[in-house]
Formats: structure tokens, sequence, C-alpha cells
């Protein structure tokens, strides 16, 4: 880890010469692709959380493929020093390259990876990047080394909402393997936040667990629902049957 100016701890950016190639790919493979009216447009509609190259997701993710054609299979060093240069760059489009890179090679990355993935969650957060890192790379570490559900029960209680919000949605993609006490521990603990990105995703992982076990997404919000925020007991209970 090192320290900035404003007493932040950030994670250092490991030595690799595979991220060295990926970046020097990427950079002459994205600006030229640059549509600056696009730009303008997923600047504003993302609420100017960071500038845009301009690019459709289908062109950015046929031009990353280009990118990392014939490459070498990273390592968790790899994937630090990708991501993390990735962030350094102004332009959206870079962080969605490292996101996509992550959920491929996530499987790779052990349980030290999750300071790494915290940093990508607070640094330029908004809903486009923390809530894929939520689900396939935050997820993806807690399954592989469940005494990482500590930290996740360290995350829920921050102030900050992008932490939050991670916690609540790290198993959206659990399915059967859902920690059903700890996910609706999680929604009671946060049930109170005036934030609409935390009742949103309240409503959102009750909703996909509803899909692996409706009834008791149902009977916990019929004894709990008083405490929650009407978008969160809407979002939870469609496509449940229940209103």
């Amino acid at each position: 880890m090192r320290v900035t100016e404003d007493g932040t701890a950030t994670p250092r950016v490991p030595g690799s010469p595979l991220a060295d190639t990926v970046l020097e790919r990427l950079t002459a493979t994205y600006g030229p692709a640059a549509d600056p009216e696009r730009a303008v447009a997923l600047r504003a509609y993302m609420k100017d959380v960071a500038p845009f190259l301009g690019m459709t997701t289908p062109a950015r993710r046929a031009l990353s493929r280009t990118v990392v054609a014939g490459l070498p299979r990273p390592g968790e060093a790899d994937c630090a020093a990708v991501a993390l240069r990735c962030w350094e760059l102004p332009e959206r489009e870079y962080q969605y390259f490292a996101v996509d890179y992550l959920r491929r090679h996530v499987r790779h990355c052990s349980s030290g990876f999750l300071p790494v993935a915290r940093h990508l969650v607070t640094t330029v957060p908004w809903w486009d990047t923390v809530d894929l890192l939520a689900a396939h790379v935050v997820g993806a570490l807690v399954a592989a080394d469940r005494s990482l559900t500590a930290e996740m029960d360290e995350w829920i209680g921050d102030d900050d909402l992008w932490l939050a919000r991670t916690a609540l949605l790290h198993q959206l993609r659990y399915k059967e393997r859902t920690d059903t006490a700890r996910l609706f521990d999680y929604c009671l603990r946060r049930s109170g936040h005036q934030d609409f990105f935390i009742r949103k995703a309240i409503g959102w992982c009750l909703r996909e667990y509803a899909k692996t076990d409706p009834d008791a997404v149902r009977a916990f919000l019929a004894r709990e629902q008083g405490r929650f925020a009407p978008l969160s007991v809407r979002e939870a209970l469609k496509n449940t049957g229940a209103r």
C-alpha cells in the first residue's frame, strides 16, 4: 500500500511486463476509436462521473479482444497492475476494460486481491463499474475464500455507500450457495439508508435471491416489510407474484 498526500492508502501498482504490453496495446487501440460527439452524451448520461472516449459496448469489446489476442494468462500481480493502471487513465472505457479483464481472470486471484477490488470500488465510483465489480469480482473472491465474509461484514456498515452497495450485491450470483441469513441481515442493517443506490440494491439482491427461493423472500418481507422503503419492496417482489 502507498499513502497519498491526502492520507489515503492505495494499493501499489505491481511491476508487470504483461500489463505494460496490455496498456500499450489498449491505449493505441482505444484512442483512435474515440467518438467525441458520443462521448459528450455518455458523460451526461453517467452524471459527469468521468470523461468518455465515446465507444459503444460492442465496439469496445471487439477492440478489447484484439488487445489481449495472443497474450498469456495473467497472474494476480498482472491483474492488479492492469486494473490499477486503467483506473489511473481518465476515460471511463479504460475502467470498463479493466472490469471485463478482471471478470475473466479473477479465478486466478487470491483473497489478497480484495484490497485492490476495494480501491476500484471506491475510486471514481458509480454503478456502471461498482455493480460488476461487486457481483463478478468481489463476489468471486468471497466465494473462493469464505473468510472474506468478515470483510463484507465491515463493508456493509461503512459510511461509503459504494462499499455498502458492494456488500449487498456480492452474493448476487450465488443462487443456492447464498448465505441467506447474512443476505437478510445486510438488508435489515441498511434498511433505513436514505440513498437511492442502497435502497435499490436491497431490492435487487432480494429479487435475485427470490429466483432461487421466492418463499423465503416473501416470508422475510412479510415479517419485515415495514422497515424497508417502498422502492426496496417493489424491487424485491418483482416477478414473485406477490404485492
